[in-house]
């Protein structure tokens, strides 16, 4: 992959990360709320457990692509 591809994958994986953290909190706040209306939250932590494994693949990406930018002549 060229420099600018990978620059553009890496903007791409930089978006991914941070709609990660966004989903993450959110669904956190929706656990918190079902559980203070007393509310089985078991659904919606199997969500959460989905979101952060998901958010681990976009960090390892992000984290790719940082290295393989790295390696390119300055």
């Amino acid at each position: 992959m060229d420099k600018a591809t990978t620059l553009a994958h890496l903007a791409l994986a930089e978006r991914h990360v941070a709609r990660g953290y966004e989903h993450i909190a959110s669904q956190i706040r929706i656990i918190a709320s079902l559980a203070n209306g007393g509310h089985d939250t078991a659904v919606a932590e199997n969500l959460l457990a989905t979101f952060e494994d998901i958010q681990k693949m976009h960090l390892a990406d992000r984290d790719r692509l940082k290295k393989e930018l790295a390696e390119y002549p300055r």
